[in-house]
């Protein structure tokens, strides 16, 4: 029984970090430039005052739920993810696009690994 067990432990150490969150880094940079979107458009004036306020409470919750599932929240990415949630729901859509790009780099360079 023992036995069985190491193996067991050993993978389990070996998904956890930056590899692990990969999909949560991808779920953050994803929302991020729908966010950006979202903004980007109703600037314009291309969409209703209900919409745009609902969206961004959306977009806001699951970018914090995200940042909550994160196994490393104190790393690069993770400071980028709060730092994308800090920003108010009126974000210029550039700076909500420079966090999702930084965000996209770090995802480009885990998968690359």
């Amino acid at each position: 029984m023992r036995r069985a067990l190491l193996p067991l432990l050993l993978l389990a150490g070996c998904s956890k970090g930056p590899e692990a969150d990969l999909q949560y880094i991808s779920q953050a940079r994803s929302l991020g430039f729908e966010w950006a979107m979202v903004n980007q458009l109703a600037a314009q004036g291309k969409l209703t005052a209900a919409y745009v306020q609902t969206m961004r409470e959306s977009l806001k919750k699951q970018l914090g739920t995200t940042a909550s599932a994160l196994t490393q929240p104190e790393s690069q990415y993770g400071n980028e993810i709060r730092a994308l949630v800090a920003e108010p729901g009126n974000a210029s859509a550039a700076e909500l696009r420079t966090h999702a790009g930084k965000l996209k780099q770090i995802e480009d360079s885990l998968e690359s690994d």
